[in-house]
């Protein structure tokens, strides 16, 4: 530190030197402040290097329709506690909004930017005094979050509260502003719910403990599901007060009286399960004692361990926006099996893993394009037990899952998006599962009827008319080739030759629908016309059909058959140039649609919608084309206009990881255009250097030299690679992956 003034001269309250040692003692102080100006400018110890968790903002996304939450979890955790705004609503789907001005309890589970609320359970809000209301103001800068923690100061109830967590038990801590009695709301009605006027709790059980409660309820919204409970605080309740029951309440709202003595702290501990209460109490014990800057510490290292896989080089910005996007694609799927193994599936039965862990929170119409493939790059180790998750779910019901969560089936979107995960997870060699089981539930999934997947009518026409089926038609006949595609894929790599041939035979339906006079999918009905009349772009799905399309229009899912087959679209599209212009039509001369952000049609260049999932992959078609540079561009302006370092900084649903995903891999420089080939598609990284180190494999550092907006080559330790089809066993056996660009 550099010396004050005073420091230099005396104090003035200080005894003066002597006349005779004036001049030593002048000439001692001006030696003392050369040396103290030599020094640097902040004394004491070193600061510490940036850890990974330094460079996460939990804030981002949760401002607008990102979605996300800024309460803690562990990695791919069962509870993910946090707070709560609003108990219903599209806004709220995670149950946090960063403008919203109150907090109304802090419950232990939630989904990161799904477009449907669910989870939400057991709210327990504390107060200094009992209150008709419980719900607080807050002041935003009393809000501090980070991997592994969470705290604001509730300024009605006159408490500070902090939160952390287990892999499936949550953690809270509560400073109160005075000693004396305390109180605590625990809500058992509260959850996050779409419809305000749908009775979410069909049943519930809970009893009182010495020092807590537990119970097990059964509810629907999303899905209908098991939640059992085990809360314990640290000291004995006081006192029990049954709140008067609501109009629409079916489950007990309960306060909780403290009596701290001379203390001001209360600390709770709240274990789940989706099998019973013997589960919930069994995870609750995960935590053992009371030393809750322990498990915050401890969550903060297991988070540095898994963030620290991935590091860039660039400025400050750049890392907070990439570490929290492998922050939040880290969240999920989430671990469904208790500590003992058990889980309830979607049958609503009790099963018990033979080994490994089981998950749920799969938002695979989503995640299948670019989440998954993630996973299997920097997570190895829990891709097996993904894989294995969803053949158990498959047993319980006959066919693979759409969207699970908390062991429910929610079957929300269309297509059979856990095919194309299962494909890609066998094609890059991963062996912890039977791959005999694996065909056999992909060959029912991909032939059997179900609600959306009415396989006869496809086969019987090759498609789905649109006078056949109940709305999304076309959107539904390209996400089926996606899925009879990676069936016939996984097929061939097993040996079996027939259905492989059968399969990709199957994955043509897509051409019936390519318009020759607007090379856009359109929809036909069973006598094979034409859909008239024909707007390509008005955006449908069901909640304004009748339409053909789900989320977007035909200009944004005209481009999915590219996912499984990109030449073959570039051939019905007239051929590499035509491809080209459709490409730069697409993106350049049509206008962007507005006033329909519910489905997804946000974040828009030109048509381009990056706010929604069929987008995702578009940008790098142009690597198919005579411009591949054009992709390169556009790819950097999605990346620096639509994510940033702010709350808003997410524009559309994060989607449990896959808008995430999408920045990782544009970060590192290429992306699974085709997710079932085992292979990727280069761009031009937009960081300088990145280092890849996986326990287990080799490290891969990439390097992008020059400063062009071209790429001249894509070389792994000396041997080129093509640059649509960089091979995902090449990049796992490490080195130096250079890209070179020009101008």
């Amino acid at each position: 530190m550099v010396p004050r003034r005073t420091d230099w001269r005396g104090d003035r309250h200080a005894a003066q030197p002597r006349d005779c040692d004036n001049g030593m003692m002048w000439l001692r102080l001006w030696a003392a402040m050369v040396i103290a100006l030599a020094l640097p400018l902040h004394a004491g110890p070193a600061p510490r290097p940036a850890e990974p968790v330094d460079h996460v903002d939990p804030f981002i996304g949760t401002d607008g329709t990102g979605h996300t939450f800024p309460g803690p979890s562990r990695p791919f955790a069962m509870v993910q506690p946090g707070p709560d705004n609003a108990d219903s609503g599209w806004a709220f789907t995670s149950g946090y909004q960063y403008r919203a001005p109150q907090i109304i309890g802090f419950s232990q589970n939630r989904a990161s930017g799904t477009g449907i609320p669910e989870l939400g359970d057991v709210l327990l809000q504390p107060s200094q005094t009992r209150r008709d209301d419980f719900a607080s103001r807050y002041a935003k800068d009393s809000e501090r979050a980070t991997p592994g923690y969470y705290a604001v100061t509730l300024a009605d109830n006159g408490v500070r509260v902090e939160l952390t967590s287990s892999l499936r038990t949550t953690f809270h801590r509560y400073s109160f502003d005075k000693v004396g009695r305390v109180w605590v709301l625990a809500d058992l009605q509260h959850g996050l719910t779409f419809m305000t006027d749908r009775q979410p709790v069909l049943s519930n059980d809970v009893r009182m403990t010495k020092y807590g409660f537990e119970g097990v309820q059964q509810r629907t919204n999303w899905t209908r599901r098991t939640v059992a409970f085990s809360v314990a605080f640290d000291h004995p309740v006081a006192e029990v007060i049954a709140m008067p029951p609501r109009a629409t309440d079916a489950a007990p709202r309960f306060l909780l009286a403290f009596d701290l003595k001379g203390g001001r702290v209360l600390q709770a501990k709240i274990g789940l399960s989706t099998a019973d209460i013997a589960g919930a109490r069994l995870n609750r014990k995960e935590i053992g004692g009371w030393n809750f800057a322990q498990v915050a510490a401890d969550s903060k290292a297991e988070w540095n361990r898994l963030l620290g896989r991935v590091r860039i080089e660039g400025p400050q910005q750049q890392q907070r926006i990439f570490t929290t996007a492998l922050y939040h694609a880290f969240l999920h799927p989430s671990v469904i099996s208790d500590r003992d193994g058990r889980w309830r599936g979607p049958d609503g039965k009790i099963r018990k893993a033979a080994k490994g862990l089981r998950y749920s929170t799969f938002s695979l119409w989503d995640s299948f394009r670019a989440a998954q493939p993630l996973y299997t790059l920097l997570v190895p180790e829990r891709v097996d037990d993904f894989a294995n998750s969803l053949l158990d779910y498959a047993d319980a019901t006959g066919r693979l899952p759409i969207w699970p969560i908390w062991g429910g089936e929610t079957g929300t979107m269309i297509g059979e998006p856990a095919l194309p995960v299962l494909a890609d997870i066998w094609a890059k060699g991963f062996r912890g599962f039977d791959g005999k089981r694996a065909l056999a539930t992909m060959v029912a999934t991909a032939s059997e009827d179900a609600a959306l997947s009415q396989w006869s009518i496809y086969d019987r026409y090759g498609y789905y008319p649109y006078d056949k089926v109940e709305g999304e038609a076309v959107s539904s006949t390209l996400e089926a080739g996606i899925g009879v595609d990676a069936v016939a894929r996984m097929a061939q790599l097993l040996g079996d030759n027939a259905t492989a041939q059968r399969f990709r035979m199957r994955a043509q339906g897509w051409r019936k629908l390519i318009d020759p006079e607007t090379r856009l999918a359109r929809g036909r009905d069973s006598e094979g016309n034409w859909r008239t009349p024909f707007d390509p772009l008005k955006p449908t799905s069901p909640l304004n059909n009748p339409g053909d399309y789900t989320e977007a229009n035909a200009w944004q899912y005209s481009w999915t058959p590219a996912l499984f087959d990109p030449q073959g679209l570039g051939e019905a599209m007239g051929g590499a140039a035509h491809f080209r212009q459709m490409l730069d039509r697409f993106f350049f001369e049509l206008k962007p649609s507005s006033g329909a952000e519910y489905l997804g049609q946000e974040a828009m260049i030109g048509q381009y919608a990056h706010g929604n999932e069929p987008s995702h992959h578009i940008a790098w078609l142009y690597a198919f084309t005579d411009s591949p540079e054009t992709g390169h561009r556009l790819v950097h302006r999605i990346a620096h206009d639509f994510y940033k370092d702010s709350p808003d900084g997410i524009i559309g649903n994060e989607d449990a990881g896959q808008m995430s995903a999408w920045y990782i891999f544009a970060t590192l420089g290429f992306y699974p255009v085709q997710p079932a080939s085992a292979q990727y598609v280069a761009g031009i990284p937009l960081a300088g250097r990145a280092h890849i180190r996986v326990p287990g494999r080799p490290a891969l550092d990439i390097i992008r030299e020059g400063s062009g907006d071209r790429l001249g080559s894509v070389v792994l330790d000396g041997a080129p690679l093509t640059p649509t089809a960089i091979a995902h066993r090449r990049l796992v056996r490490g080195g130096k992956l250079t890209f070179t660009t020009k101008r």
